[in-house]
């Protein structure tokens, strides 16, 4: 691998275009305004993530799956062994040693294939762009590769490292500058349903891939965090993008299942005003009768028709049993015989309505009423979901 030193951009040539204008018209037989050691600049990296320009992430899959850009496609230059290969030569024979070592392992059949999945994916994304770790030797020789097989595609300058202190500064400044408002309510009054019927929001649950109780996993796992501090990051520099002073959210503790929300946001919403929605009793139970019974099962069965049943069994009494020490041996017994009961009677709604009547006036709705007495002070509206979005909707009109 040749040891590159990146060249100035040429961005300017093609005059006051936006980037994605300038992707695209570098794809074209009129335009070579890119050299293949073009680069795109931090100024440019809001507009790069906001128009989802597809990005050809050239690390290693292990790099990849702990962290990574929505809209990229993990296309690596070394397989995980080779980078570590690499890597040990590095340590102990230098760079050059390791660059050699690299381009060895990286020739003939290997380099023919690899080649020829980044040339597809330019093929049916032609504005994409290459990123390495820090836009350094890896991107630096697929973009060489690519250009000397007549295809010129820029990089990331500063790689993903750069594209994440990126997405992680614009959190803590939407944290800081938006009025943010929490939305809260008793388990079950549909919180985040609200939360997605509204403009100026971020759906924190759904981009944790949680539910945010000791029942809230689901069927599939939680993205790692960096990838959802790089979700949400994204989410809010769309929100800033649409403009509005505000910013709803809904209550949730730091952490939603593994994941932790940043600090910085989480200490904004620890003291943001409180939006209170109130459900009957008999409401709340139906939502989560579809959110947590309904719906999981649906999303079991589609995982695996043949034992989706038993795997949504297996996944509701453990979520039962992972409170059994707050319930109280006595009254987890009781509801996990309810529980069983509705499970192997092909899921009985009545009887499933039966356990979660009992969890919430036994157990959640006291704990929310005794939270709720130590943030009292900041409520600023109490009413039903109707009213809520009502009175909400005039935050979504407001630009200022």
């Amino acid at each position: 691998m040749d040891n590159l030193k990146p060249q100035a951009g040429k961005f300017a040539q093609l005059g006051p275009l936006s980037l994605s204008e300038k992707l695209a018209a570098d794809t074209s037989e009129t335009h070579t305004a890119l050299s293949y050691s073009e680069q795109i600049p931090a100024d440019l990296f809001t507009e790069l993530l906001l128009s989802s320009t597809p990005l050809i992430d050239v690390r290693a899959e292990c790099e990849y799956h702990d962290g990574h850009i929505p809209h990229s496609a993990n296309l690596p230059l070394l397989t995980d062994d080779e980078r570590k290969k690499v890597g040990t030569c590095y340590k102990r024979k230098g760079q050059e040693a390791a660059i050699t070592l690299g381009t060895e392992l990286v020739s003939g059949d290997a380099k023919k294939e690899r080649m020829t999945a980044w040339i597809r994916f330019i093929a049916d994304n032609p504005t994409a762009v290459i990123l390495c770790f820090r836009g350094g030797l890896r991107s630096q020789t697929v973009q060489k590769w690519l250009a000397e097989s007549g295809l010129q595609r820029p990089l990331i300058r500063g790689g993903y490292k750069a594209l994440r202190r990126h997405l992680l500064r614009t959190t803590i400044r939407v944290a800081s500058e938006k009025k943010i408002k929490i939305v809260a309510g008793k388990t079950g009054t549909g919180k985040t349903h609200l939360i997605n019927n509204l403009t100026r929001s971020v759906d924190l649950e759904g981009l944790a891939n949680h539910r945010g109780s000791a029942f809230g996993r689901r069927v599939s796992a939680q993205p790692s965090q960096t990838v959802f501090e790089n979700l949400l990051a994204l989410d809010l520099l769309r929100q800033e993008r649409e403009g509005g002073a505000t910013l709803f959210l809904e209550d949730e503790s730091r952490a939603i299942g593994s994941i932790s929300l940043p600090l910085e946001l989480h200490r904004a919403m620890s003291v943001a005003p409180i939006v209170r929605v109130e459900e009957s009793l008999d409401f709340r139970i139906e939502t989560i009768l579809n959110d947590y019974i309904v719906s999981n099962l649906t999303d079991f069965r589609r995982l695996d028709p043949m034992q989706g049943d038993s795997l949504f069994s297996e996944s509701l009494l453990a979520s039962l049993d992972r409170i059994k020490k707050r319930l109280g041996g006595e009254r987890h017994s009781a509801l996990r015989d309810i529980m069983s009961a509705a499970l192997t009677s092909n899921n009985d709604h009545d009887q499933h309505r039966a356990w979660i009547r009992g969890l919430l006036v036994d157990y959640y709705d006291p704990m929310y009423e005794y939270q709720m007495t130590k943030k009292a002070q900041r409520v600023v509206f109490k009413g039903d979901s109707d009213t809520f979005l009502e009175w909400a909707s005039e935050f979504d009109q407001l630009q200022t």
